[in-house]
């Protein structure tokens, strides 16, 4: 699925060329692609304003339009954004055609992506606020609020770390690599970590994003950056997919397994598994039975 670098990348390649552009048509293909709304109401709001800015939020790609109308765009699972491809583009969905020219082509194999309407900015801040949590790339993200988010929660840190509300843009992928590099594993209760270790993995959580984005992003199986190039970044991994290899810190084998519902990848010797938590024996309760019964009357035997 693209993450925060794949989509981030996609943004600075299309921004140059969309913004202050005339989205002039918007094609629609597939209904599913921005239901409830259909196809016809959200052409009809789109088509014909500027586009003002082409921003992210998350793994959300937002068009800007004229007079406050927000087109927020999710690749899901193998959404790609083409632009000007020659030719005709396989599984295209969605067809942004701009004055000057220039075309953006939505394709999506598994059919998850999806273009959403909002209309004012508090529409569309409540729809964001609703569903993303900090935004790692900026201060939001750090030791002190990571830690704060954390407290109370049972679930393993790396459940955790992809649950949008929590930290936007974070992926399988990505949560693997923040995860070695701050040498916490992935099983550990999230309410758990320390507060060095909130401090380590928001600065990993950082750095792994950012090095996913320097690589132009991981291609795995679909992701394309907008020219049709793959991205990089699963050269550079650590420890995601290289189950049986060697730890590049300290040469132990890399193991996967299954966390937060994800193939997960870690070094159990750099990041050491948490000890189950032993159960307290039972304690046995005291009989509720009642003595039984004496015969005869209290008093001098006869």
């Amino acid at each position: 699925m693209p993450e925060l670098p794949e989509v981030e990348t996609i943004r600075r390649q299309l921004a140059p060329v969309v913004e202050g552009r005339v989205l002039e048509e918007l094609g629609v293909f597939d209904p599913r692609w921005c239901m409830p709304l259909e196809p016809r109401a959200l052409r009809n709001a789109v088509e014909g304003r500027r586009v003002v800015t082409l921003g992210r939020r998350g793994k959300y790609l937002i068009w800007e339009l004229e007079d406050d109308v927000f087109l927020l765009v999710h690749l899901r699972m193998t959404g790609v954004l083409l632009l000007d491809p020659v030719g005709e583009a396989p599984y295209e969905r969605a067809r942004f055609t701009l004055d000057g020219g220039h075309e953006v082509r939505f394709c999506d194999p598994r059919r998850f992506g999806t273009g959403e309407l909002a209309v004012g900015r508090a529409v569309r801040d409540a729809f964001l606020a609703a569903r993303l949590g900090l935004e790692p790339l900026s201060d939001e993200l750090d030791g002190v609020a990571l830690h704060r988010l954390s407290r109370g929660r049972r679930a393993p840190i790396k459940a955790f770390l992809l649950d949008q509300r929590h930290v936007a843009g974070v992926g399988n992928i990505y949560a693997d690599e923040a995860l070695f590099r701050a040498r916490i594993h992935p099983l550990r209760p999230a309410g758990a970590l320390t507060r060095a270790q909130c401090r380590a993995l928001a600065e990993a959580v950082r750095a792994t994003l950012t090095a996913g984005l320097n690589a132009g992003g991981a291609t795995i199986d679909d992701f394309r950056q907008a020219d049709g190039v793959q991205g990089a970044f699963q050269d550079q991994f650590l420890v995601h997919r290289r189950a049986g290899e060697p730890c590049p810190a300290c040469g132990g084998e890399v193991v996967k397994f299954v966390a937060a519902g994800r193939g997960t990848y870690a070094c159990e010797r750099c990041q050491p598994r948490p000890r189950a938590r032993r159960r307290r024996p039972a304690t046995p309760r005291a009989s509720s039975a009642r003595p039984a019964a004496r015969s005869g009357r209290p008093g001098r035997a006869p």
